[in-house]
């Protein structure tokens, strides 16, 4: 029998309260859907802790436990602080447990730079459940979103190319 996939969820903001921003709501209602969809998959709360507090995963978890899901399944990834991290972490853990691919739970203006970072780090991917358009985001964060990925796509494939450049020691 395969391994199931591994269904990750990508960090985003805490209020200063500690509590989840909208934009990781959505991204926690996300992975509770595909959670569902794959009962068998662990899921991979990935995000660290970007100011004092908790750290986006832990926020992640307690979210996911609050609405049914086993703690049993879940695998926090609290070191991670941006979304170049977020993939090399999804990478790891999915190359670890030997998952066929990584189902990828955040807001659809940003899953296709993440599946980019996977694909470039030789991780299949499927985008798991998201809202087309703003999803409920105000419109002028969602278009500020959008342009922020439009420049952050060709900036991280630089990055990542410069690192399988860069000579190991």
């Amino acid at each position: 029998m395969s391994a199931p996939p591994l269904i990750a969820i990508f960090g985003a903001a805490i209020r200063p309260d500690g509590t989840p921003s909208e934009a990781l709501l959505r991204r926690i209602g996300y992975g509770l859907e595909a959670a569902r969809l794959h009962p068998d998959a662990p899921i991979l709360c990935s995000g660290g802790v970007v100011r004092p507090g908790p750290s986006e995963a832990s926020i992640m978890a307690e979210a996911l436990i609050k609405r049914g899901v086993a703690p049993e399944r879940l695998i926090l990834d609290e070191a991670s602080l941006d979304t170049i991290q977020n993939a090399a972490a999804a990478q790891a853990e999915a190359r670890r447990g030997g998952h066929p691919f990584v189902i990828v739970c955040s807001d659809g203006y940003h899953v296709p730079r993440i599946r980019m970072l996977l694909h470039l780090h030789g991780v299949d991917s499927r985008p798991g459940p998201f809202r087309r358009g703003p999803a409920g985001a105000p419109v002028h964060g969602w278009l500020g979103m959008s342009l922020r990925e439009s420049l952050a796509i060709p900036h991280n494939l630089a990055v990542m190319l410069t690192r399988r450049r860069a000579p190991r020691s």
